[in-house]
């Protein structure tokens, strides 16, 4: 399994919304550092990496959300150090502003490099809402693509499909299509976080064959498919591997004091001792994969799943490498 790259993580900025699915179970409550020191530390860390192992990729990020208080010094940085983070903003869970405020920072965060923002839209207004848990955050993020298009700021977007919001499509695309936009792209949602309890309303076979054609051309079939269909072809094999440190209270002084290579070495030990205990897929598919099966999952996901079913029968005691909460590592 070969590193490609490495990522520092802060989770010290709170998040407007509370989403049905968020990938990192926020309850109001910031995990993360002091934000300086993680800067500080991912300097370092950026700095040795172009001395050492320029071949690895780097990134520096935080959240919950974007809604830091210094967000325009924050991207800065990122670009100094060459991070996506950057040129790329993730705009959901900002704060409510009005039309000016709104334009002010779009204008900002244009001018400071970010070239590209996606914005995730659950359904129409108030499906929306409800799922991230803001009245009013629907008609927030409608003014921030009308807005963007207005200055010339690129957006994608993104669009999780289940069976609660498929009736949806046809007219959230409508609404949407009348801006100007780089993607709209129909997915499924993750099964991590608070997303595991989406898993009673999984796309399902019947709900995408009630997409419209125009819907479905949006959705990629490559990369989501019913259970049956993964089980009738191969999964595929990662070969790399992204590593990240996120940096806790309970674990920024043994981080700061470990040397780098050390801590590359440490990431990939936990992520090798996860996949000793955990069969390959091929064998999980085997032992617990339902040949009938007509939900939709990506190829992770659905390995995810079966990875839950073998840990709640065996117990195994192991790090939990796919917790983004904490350090983790991705493989594909």
């Amino acid at each position: 399994m070969k590193t490609v790259s490495v990522s520092v993580m802060n989770l010290c900025v709170p998040c407007e919304n509370r989403c049905r699915y968020c990938l990192l179970s926020y309850n109001g409550k910031t995990v993360g550092v002091d934000y300086k020191r993680s800067e500080i530390y991912a300097r370092r860390f950026y700095e040795w990496i172009q001395n050492n192992r320029p071949e690895l990729h780097f990134a520096f990020g935080f959240g919950y959300s974007m809604e830091h208080p210094h967000l325009l010094e924050a991207i800065d940085f990122c670009r100094s150090i060459h991070s996506p983070t950057g040129e790329f903003l993730q705009f959901d869970g900002m704060k409510f502003r009005n039309d000016s405020e709104l334009s002010l920072l779009l204008h900002q965060l244009q001018a400071h490099g970010i070239r590209l923002m996606d914005l995730t839209f659950y359904g129409t207004q108030a499906y929306h809402d409800r799922f991230a848990g803001r009245k009013g955050d629907y008609q927030l993020m409608m003014r921030t693509l009308a807005m963007a298009n207005q200055i010339g700021l690129d957006v994608a977007v993104s669009i999780p499909l289940t069976c609660e919001n498929a009736c949806q499509t046809d007219e959230l695309l409508a609404a949407l299509e009348a801006y100007k936009t780089t993607r709209i792209a129909l997915f499924v949602p993750h099964g991590e976080g608070r997303g595991r309890l989406l898993q009673p309303i999984r796309l399902n076979e019947a709900h995408f064959s009630g997409l419209s054609d125009h819907a479905r051309s949006r959705f990629n079939t490559n990369r989501f498919k019913t259970e049956k269909e993964w089980l009738q072809c191969s999964f595929p094999q990662p070969e790399n591997r992204a590593l990240t440190v996120t940096l806790t209270p309970q674990n920024v002084d043994f981080f700061e004091n470990l040397p780098f290579e050390d801590t590359i070495s440490h990431l990939e030990k936990l992520d090798d001792d996860y996949f000793t205990v955990i069969p390959p897929v091929q064998d999980l598919a085997q032992q617990y994969g339902n040949p009938e099966s007509l939900l939709y999952y990506s190829a992770r996901d659905l390995y995810l799943y079966y990875q839950s079913l073998y840990i709640r029968e065996h117990r195994p005691v192991l790090y939990d490498i796919n917790d983004e909460r904490q350090c983790f590592v991705r493989r594909f």
